[in-house]
């Protein structure tokens, strides 16, 4: 079991950054980082496996980053130039698959989720 706990939410304007936080009570072999905005499906953004390969949904490259802190067992994702249309609540995800599995999507695969942290961005 893994437990997750997002933090680092909140309003920003248009343009603006914020650093969202996942404390995990294990690191898994991927991590990562889904958002769901009202109305929409949940969708990936970014994933982190335990070699530091990174993968990137298109709406976000180049805009987001995600990091981790094997230590410290926390989850970052560094999100910069934000649009309004970025505005949903942010839930950090885990999951055991093996690295060539680990991608911003198939929601299946990913059995532990956090609560959620709401990011709003105003134009």
């Amino acid at each position: 079991q893994v437990q997750l706990v997002e933090s680092g939410g909140g309003s920003v304007q248009a343009g603006g950054s914020l650093r969202l936080s996942c404390a995990a009570s294990r690191y898994t072999a991927c991590m990562g980082w889904f958002r769901q905005a009202p109305g929409k499906e949940r969708e990936g953004m970014a994933v982190i496996d335990s070699a530091g390969s990174t993968r990137y949904a298109d709406s976000v490259k180049g805009r987001f980053t995600i990091s981790g802190d094997n230590a410290k067992n926390i989850l970052y994702l560094q999100m910069n130039s934000l649009k309004p249309e970025d505005t949903a609540m942010y839930y950090c995800a885990a999951s055991d698959v093996p690295s060539h599995y680990c991608v911003p999507a198939n929601l299946m695969r990913y059995p532990y989720w956090g609560q959620g942290t709401q990011v709003t961005v105003s134009s």
